[in-house]
């Protein structure tokens, strides 16, 4: 599955404990990444700075379902269960 452009699901809903551009202690789940543009596109893509945990997400439909509701909905869950 390709990730859905202007989603940004997985830049919102999980934890990131490292660090990110702006945010040097990560970022709390469900806090907006500093590095989410208004049209919900990472502005350090593809740039050494994007932490490893974000540039090895891969979307899939169990994680990111067939919508940004559901994407952040089953992400959420998710964290809650591994947090």
């Amino acid at each position: 599955m390709n990730c859905r452009l202007g989603c940004g699901a997985c830049c919102i809903a999980p934890s990131i404990s490292s660090p990110i551009p702006g945010m040097p202690q990560g970022k709390p789940a469900g806090e907006r990444c500093i590095q989410l543009s208004n049209d919900n596109l990472c502005m350090i893509f593809g740039m050494k700075e994007r932490p490893v945990v974000c540039s090895s997400f891969s979307a899939t439909i169990d994680v990111c379902g067939s919508t940004t509701s559901e994407a952040i909905h089953l992400i959420s869950f998710l964290e809650a269960q591994t947090s």
